[in-house]
């Protein structure tokens, strides 16, 4: 169940009250008006079935209620409601399965924007992932694989393309860019200092590495891990369960790859720095392909749930 508030001027409120009420995917209808100060107007408040939130939210933005107003779209986590229960009795589809455009489309804009808050998670991840390779840890692999802020961005590229958000296409490129980038070259720095400090030696980097050497040595496997993990990413993202991301981001070694690219520049290993690139692009590429073909077969599939709500609803709303 999903909570809508919206606001905007009367006209353009009395009209979206008007859909709503015609709608039997939703319940709880309340409009309350002139209540609304900046921008002055009214306030409508109705709960919505997850499964019919595109439709609805859909209809109120061609009514320009983003532009003159508002709406919100907050989950609600826990509810009882017999009209509720009702509701989502009559909407098809599943409500963990039903993709929120909106929402989705809202949380890849927040975590693939370009900021000091992204670039230090990214460069402190990187960094983590310098010390694990020269340590030969894998425990610390995985902990640069969880801090790494990277899947979402990655994903937002197939999010764009399926959606047509070229705006997004161009944030999430443009962060992806940039966070390798700087990062590399901080914890290339750094590496760099602890190689003058005798902290490091190349030996660290290019003898046996029995539990790190998966990093700069990509096969197939690589390309398919990263397919399978973000398909499983995407789903968490976009469904209304999320608890697979922590398995997404052990599964792929974009950050591991970046810091063994910072220790071959720092160390001058060429061998290391063209396999640990390669397994980047290949993770990349594969994580993106998967975001791409993941979203875009959840478009069809909710829109043939869209096509038959619509056959539903006019039923409905016939006059006996």
């Amino acid at each position: 169940m999903l909570h809508l508030r919206i606001t905007g001027p009367p006209t353009a409120t009395a009209e979206a009250v008007r859909l709503l009420e015609a709608d039997p995917a939703v319940t709880n209808l309340v409009h309350l008006p002139g209540v609304a100060l900046r921008p002055a107007g009214d306030l409508v408040l109705a709960d919505v079935v997850r499964e019919a939130a595109n439709d609805v939210i859909e209809q109120l933005q061609a009514l320009d209620l983003h532009r003159v107003g508002s709406i919100h779209v907050d989950p609600v986590h826990t509810w009882m409601s017999q009209s509720g229960f009702d509701a989502e009795r009559r909407t098809p589809g599943s409500s963990a399965d039903s993709v929120v455009w909106a929402d989705v489309t809202q949380r890849s804009y927040d975590e693939s924007e370009l900021n000091w808050t992204f670039l230090s998670f990214m460069t402190l991840a990187t960094m983590l992932a310098t010390i694990a390779i020269v340590l030969d840890s894998q425990i610390l692999v995985i902990g640069a694989m969880v801090l790494g802020p990277e899947f979402v961005a990655i994903a937002a590229l197939g999010l764009a393309l399926v959606r047509r958000r070229f705006a997004l296409l161009g944030v999430a490129l443009r962060s992806l860019v940039v966070g390798f980038t700087v990062s590399i070259g901080l914890a290339a720095l750094a590496a760099f200092a602890a190689r003058g400090l005798g902290w490091i030696t190349l030996e660290d980097l290019t003898g046996p590495r029995p539990d790190t050497a998966f990093i700069y040595t990509p096969d197939k496997w690589s390309f398919i891990v990263a397919i399978i993990a973000a398909a499983a990413g995407v789903l968490s993202l976009t469904s209304s369960k999320v608890g697979g991301l922590s398995g997404v981001f052990i599964s792929v070694t974009t950050i591991p790859a970046a810091g063994n690219v910072a220790l071959g520049l720092a160390l001058g290993a060429p061998e290391e720095i063209w396999g640990s690139l390669l397994q980047l692009v290949l993770n990349i590429s594969g994580m993106a392909l998967a975001g791409w073909l993941t979203l875009a077969l959840q478009q069809a599939i909710w829109a043939r749930m869209s096509a038959r709500r619509a056959r539903l609803l006019a039923r409905f709303r016939r006059p006996a």
